[in-house]
């Protein structure tokens, strides 16, 4: 019979340390709270207090410092720099434990804690969760830390949810909601709803008429910055995205479209536009409005315009996008000839004249101005007639009844695939069948409803231009 003498193990696999060692452990605390207002401050304080003096109190233990993360959410860790710092310190040697005051405090995340707890414990440093009263290296640590992150994670779910019933709603109720520090021409008026601040007001008009006399986005921006006019933001320089958002927001008619963005996940506090994944909720009349909503309608109707011409558009004068080529059809644009001599003159001629070598001549602006009035005269002389074809043009331009009836159709359409789909993947789930087959055929009807779709959107959006033209029209004529 062998005789076996046991060695007994010196150091610890976890630590790496002397298991009889005296050597003090390094420990740090990390302290967050997940919102920045006076009583999470207080409490935020009171974290960081406490965790000092308990640490300092434990003579095993030799304090490093406290991490934290003030006003930030722990659904995840990307922005977490206080965490990051510390998980940092930890990796580089600096930190033998981390004192936390619970798995929620950690993270809410269930995949960010384990993933950052393995990778300590690989790394010899461990984690103590004083409420919950165990240290990541026990035995059953890793199963107690997945346990209560995922109930955390259950919990910001159910919060979320909450939250996100809480919102719609308000939205169905028809309450409206405004970021008043960065919307310019209102406040939070005394019952709740907006209400307008006139010198606000004010600026809000002067974009809109400056866009209506023909100046580009960046055009009022300029004009905005000569006069120091603040941006909403309260910066002497305007951006174009601004004044586009300030011309395109129905809320400055009186109107609110609630819901334009979702969060898509709760964990990581995505958001995008709503493309009809979840309701919306249009509130007419909601609160006072600044523009007149047929002044606003008329604008819609002039982006549109030149979302069209795209580049051929141009502010800089009342001709531009006016004149058209009668041989290529393109617009005529100004040109400086003779721009470093005294002949210098201006001229407007075909943009395309050099690539298309068309034959329409160049023609100075008082010339266009003569020709101008001498062809409004002349038209002019049969107004009455005139004013009728205009109207018979209105009237059939702008004609919803065939684009209705293509809706309808498109959307008959659309349900009887949809009915197709929920057919074919009931037939699946109900008897034996080739998946190759099934596949093949569900991928078919999805294309087709999705290009159905695709085509019903264009129709919706040109219906709503329709509509704008018309009451675009309506506003002409009432003038």
């Amino acid at each position: 019979m062998p005789k076996v003498t046991v060695i007994p193990s010196t150091i610890n696999p976890l630590t790496h340390l002397p298991s009889a060692s005296s050597e003090k452990r390094c420990v740090a605390g990390y302290a967050r709270v997940s919102a920045d207002s006076d009583e999470q401050f207080t409490s935020y304080e009171a974290q960081v207090d406490y965790y000092t003096n308990y640490v300092q109190s434990k003579p095993e233990w030799m304090f490093m410092k406290v991490y934290t993360d003030e006003g930030i959410s722990g659904t995840n860790t990307k922005k977490r720099e206080g965490f990051k710092e510390m998980v940092s310190d930890a990796l580089a040697g600096k930190i033998d434990l981390i004192v936390n005051k619970s798995v929620s405090r950690f993270a809410r995340n269930n995949v960010d804690s384990l993933v950052t707890i393995r990778k300590l414990k690989e790394n010899g440093v461990e984690c103590y969760f004083e409420k919950e009263g165990f240290y990541s290296f026990d035995a059953k640590g890793e199963l107690l830390i997945t346990i209560m992150s995922s109930l955390a994670q259950e919990e910001r779910r159910s919060i979320f949810e909450n939250v996100t019933w809480g919102q719609r709603k308000r939205f169905s109720d028809g309450k409206v909601q405004m970021p008043y520090k960065r919307f310019l021409g209102y406040e939070k008026g005394e019952n709740g709803r907006p209400a307008i601040v006139e010198s606000e007001a004010a600026v809000v008009r002067l974009i809109y008429r400056l866009y209506c006399d023909g100046k580009t986005s960046v055009e009022i921006c300029k004009h905005l910055e000569r006069l120091n006019i603040p941006s909403p933001g309260g910066s002497s320089k305007w951006s174009k995205t601004t004044v586009d958002s300030i011309l395109t927001n129905e809320k400055y008619k009186g109107d609110a479209l609630l819901q334009k963005k979702f969060t898509v996940d709760f964990l990581q506090k995505k958001m995008k536009a709503n493309e009809g994944e979840v309701p919306q909720y249009y509130v007419e009349g909601s609160h006072p409005a600044i523009i007149v909503p047929e002044e606003w309608d008329q604008v819609q109707v002039e982006i549109a315009r030149r979302k069209q011409l795209g580049r051929a558009y141009s502010g800089k004068s009342v001709l531009s996008s006016k004149l058209v080529c009668a041989d290529c059809g393109g617009y005529y644009g100004s040109k400086v000839w003779h721009s470093t001599d005294r002949y210098r003159r201006v001229i407007w001629q075909c943009n395309e004249k050099i690539e298309k070598k068309c034959s329409t001549p160049a023609l100075d602006t008082e010339t266009i101005q003569r020709m101008f009035i001498q062809a409004y005269n002349q038209m002019m002389a049969n107004k009455t007639q005139v004013i009728a074809d205009c109207e018979l043009m209105c009237r059939t331009l702008t004609d919803l009844n065939d684009v209705d009836a293509e809706i309808a159709r498109l959307s008959e359409e659309c349900e009887i695939v949809a009915e197709l789909v929920r057919s074919l993947v009931n037939e699946n789930s109900s008897s034996a069948q080739s998946q190759e087959e099934y596949l093949k055929k569900h991928n078919s009807l999805n294309k087709r409803y999705e290009d159905v779709l695709g085509e019903l959107e264009k129709l919706k959006t040109e219906r709503t231009l329709l509509q704008q033209q018309d009451k675009a029209k309506t506003l002409f004529y009432a003038r």
